[in-house]
This record gives C-alpha cells, sequence and structure tokens, in this order.
C-alpha cells in the first residue's frame, strides 16, 4: 500500500507482459486467419482472372475480367475491416469505381482502368504465400513455446510409457528413443520453452508489420488520390478563411471607418450651413469634423496593415516583426535570422501568424515577457513564439490556435503547441519556403 488506501499496482516489464497482452492475441489471431482467407482470395482472384482473361477473344472477357477485379475489391474491404478490428490499422476506403456515363460498359470500363482496382489483384495474389508462411511461423513458435514451457505440467499429467519414464521425444525403428525423465533435462526445456514464449509476441509483431504494409499499400487509396484529397480540403480551409478575412474586412469598413465618414459628411454639412449664421459655431463643428477624419485615417491605416501591411513588402519580416512586437502589450525580443526573403505568400502567412500569437500573449497569458525567433533549417521557414505566461494553450479546444493549424495546414505547414498548465508555453510554425 502506498498511503495505506491504495494498492500498489505491481508492475512487469513490456517482455513479460507481451505474451498474455491484447495485442498479441490479436495479432496471432490475424495471422491464424489470414491463411484460410487468403487462401479463398487466392483462388478466386486466379479462377476469374484466369477465366477473363482466357475469354477475351469473346464478349464475355472483358465484363468477366472487370467482375474479378470487384470481387476483389470486394475482398478488400473485408480485409480493411479485418487489419482495422485486429491490427489497429486505419486503413482509408479507395474512393468508388464510378463510369463516366451510366451504363455496365461505363462501369466495366472504369473498373479496368482503376489502379486500385489492380492493386487489390496484386494483394489477392501476393498475399496467400505470405500468409501461408507468417501462419507457419507463429504457430510454430507459439505452439512449440508453450508446449515446452509447459512441460513438467503435461509430463506429470502423462507420465511415461514404453518400460521408461518420461515423454519420448523421438523413437527408432529398433525401439530406442530420448526421454526427458531427469530434472535437468525437463528443467532446460521449461526454460527454452520460456524463451520461445517470450520471444513468440516481438516475431508475431515482426510478421504482422509485413501485413500492414501490404494493406496500407495495396488496398488503400493511392497517394495521388490521398494528395488529391488533401489539396482538395486545404483549398476549402483557403475558401473559408479568405471568406471571413472578407467579411471582417466589410465589417470594420461598415461600423469604423465608413461611419466616421459618414458622419464627417453630415458634420460638414451643418457647418457650411451655419458658415454665415454663426461662423464660431462652424469653426467648432470643422475642427470636430478634423479630428473625426485623423480617426478615420488612422482606422483606415490599420485595417491595410491589417490586410498586408507596407513594411512587410518593403522590408521583409525583420522590420513587419519588430513593428508587431512594438505593439505588443508585453516586452518582445525579434530575432530573425534568414538568408533571403522566402515566397511572398509565405512571408505574409508568418507575419500573420506571429501576429496572431502576439495577440494571444496580450490578451489571455498574463505573460511578463515574450520572444520571436525566425530562422531557416532544411528548406523550412521556422517560426517560434514564447512566453512565460500561465500557459494552458490547446489548439485542439476549438480556440484561435485551432484556426492557425488549419490555415498552416492548408500550405503544408504545422503548428505544435507545447503549453503546460504553470507555463511557459512555446509555439512553433513550421512553413515551406516556396509556397
Amino acid at each position: 500500500m502506498d498511503d495505506g488506501s491504495r494498492p500498489r499496482r505491481l508492475f512487469l516489464p513490456p517482455v513479460l507482459r507481451a505474451p498474455v497482452a491484447g495485442r498479441t492475441w490479436r495479432e496471432f489471431g490475424y495471422l491464424l486467419l489470414s491463411a484460410p482467407i487468403s487462401a479463398v482470395l487466392f483462388a478466386y482472384a486466379i479462377a476469374t482472372i484466369s477465366l477473363g482473361a482466357g475469354l477475351l477473344i469473346t464478349f464475355l472477357g472483358v465484363p468477366l475480367l472487370a467482375a474479378g477485379l470487384a470481387g476483389c475489391r470486394g475482398f478488400g474491404a473485408l480485409e480493411r475491416a479485418r487489419a482495422r478490428g485486429l491490427l489497429r490499422v486505419d486503413v482509408a476506403d479507395p474512393a468508388p469505381v464510378r463510369g463516366r456515363k451510366s451504363g455496365l460498359m461505363s462501369w466495366v470500363g472504369a473498373v479496368l482502368k482503376s489502379g486500385v482496382s489492380w492493386r487489390h489483384l496484386v494483394y489477392a495474389i501476393t498475399h496467400f504465400p505470405w500468409a501461408v508462411s507468417a501462419f507457419t511461423v507463429s504457430v510454430t513458435f507459439w505452439v512449440s513455446g508453450w508446449a515446452m514451457f509447459s512441460y513438467p505440467l503435461w509430463q506429470w499429467v502423462f507420465p511415461g510409457h514404453l518400460d521408461q519414464p518420461g515423454i519420448a521425444l523421438y523413437d527408432d525403428t529398433g525401439g530406442n528413443g530420448i526421454y526427458l525423465d531427469s530434472p535437468f533435462e525437463i528443467g532446460a526445456t521449461s526454460a527454452v520453452g520460456l524463451v520461445l514464449v517470450l520471444a513468440s509476441p516481438w516475431v508475431i509483431r515482426g510478421l504482422t508489420c509485413v501485413d500492414r504494409l501490404m494493406v496500407t499499400g495495396l488496398l488503400g487509396p493511392s497517394r495521388l488520390a490521398s494528395r488529391v484529397s488533401e489539396l482538395e480540403s486545404d483549398r476549402g480551409v483557403v475558401v473559408d478563411t479568405a471568406a471571413a478575412d472578407l467579411r471582417r474586412i466589410e465589417r470594420d469598413l461598415h461600423d469604423g471607418a465608413q461611419a466616421r465618414l459618414v458622419a464627417l459628411a453630415m458634420d460638414l454639412g451643418l457647418a457650411k450651413e451655419k458658415l454665415t449664421e454663426d461662423p464660431e459655431a462652424a469653426a467648432r463643428m470643422v475642427d470636430e469634423a478634423h479630428g473625426e477624419v485623423k480617426t478615420a485615417l488612422r482606422e483606415l491605416r490599420e485595417l491595410a496593415r491589417g490586410i498586408h501591411p507596407a513594411v512587410l513588402t518593403d522590408r521583409g519580416l525583420d522590420a513587419a516583426l519588430s513593428a508587431i512586437a512594438s505593439r505588443c502589450t508585453v516586452p518582445v525580443t525579434v530575432e530573425v535570422d534568414l538568408p533571403a526573403r522566402p515566397a511572398a505568400a509565405i512571408e505574409g502567412i508568418a507575419y500573420f501568424t506571429v501576429s496572431e500569437l502576439l495577440q494571444n500573449v496580450s490578451k489571455h497569458s498574463g505573460a511578463r515577457r515574450a520572444s520571436v525567433d525566425v530562422w531557416q533549417t532544411d528548406g523550412r521557414l521556422m517560426l517560434q513564439v514564447t512566453d512565460d505566461g500561465r500557459g494552458g494553450a490547446d489548439s485542439a479546444a476549438g480556440s484561435g490556435l485551432a484556426g492557425l493549424t488549419e490555415r498552416l495546414d492548408a500550405v503544408d505547414g504545422i503548428l505544435a503547441v507545447d503549453s503546460p498548465a504553470g507555463g511557459p508555453t512555446t509555439v512553433t510554425a513550421e512553413l515551406p519556403w516556396r509556397g
């Protein structure tokens, strides 16, 4: 007991936990099922593809070949489900086959042109010999290990025969055999069995690693399709971000500078009317209008700076980030070490990323000081903003950090947040050097 109320947990090293771990039994079950399933899949693939190829000289060959490939895709769905359940490998389903037009022949053509369908066929043919080999190795290790490890038990339950104690491991035609009947031999057998039992989980894991590679490489969507899907998602994020920025600019113009300019026009109109009747009142109104003009100009400058600051275009990240730091409510040190200027789009994203992070420092961190570091490494632009505030920032909590993560992800960037409770907080952003 640790404190008189909680029991102390027994700690076992991984090598001792592995033989009884759930992962080991799941992976062993996967290998056991692979042999019969792959045999059926192999026989189906060979039969249907051979029949379809043999009948290509007739009209029936092409649809039979497409049907065989479609059946392999169906088996692929079973294999992906089995990998998810037993190997904990989340393999995305490939895009369904769709013909350009409706009709059987359009579907047949789409199946035959689909690289995913042919990769399923390759899996059906190549997985069978591997599944049989993995089944043989895993069962041999597993059964031999447990049998030898438990030898003292079943040697005692099933005593020796042929006028000699012990169990015969070998018996030739002359009746002579090798018997394990002495304590040393029984103990050595059990020790060897223990080694095999402890080694079996790692052998099984090594075998299932090959299965993982085959399932993800042959039964999942192609890299090109995954990349296209990722780019479509990123495009949606970029469009949504641009629309949100436009709405923000429109709102700022409508509620800020536009409203002030409308009021200014009205004030100048009243001043014009009073110019002959009450020159002093007209002068006061013109003076107030002058102040409104200054305020409107300041708001327009801030809005223009929010769209794309002129200092960033003219002097680069060093000067632009220093300008941001000077407006922060806490002291900020800026260190920029770049051999050249990155792409303009990447430079703008880096600027707004640091601006957003420093706003978070001002509003939420309670920090006394912060720092901004920018450098280049391996063709990537690195940004790091650190503060000594209270910490607890989380990009998964739906805050502004989540929006930054989506914006960076749209250009193949990465945002990493390290913010333990109590601080300090370090946010690191990685961007491509060229967009």
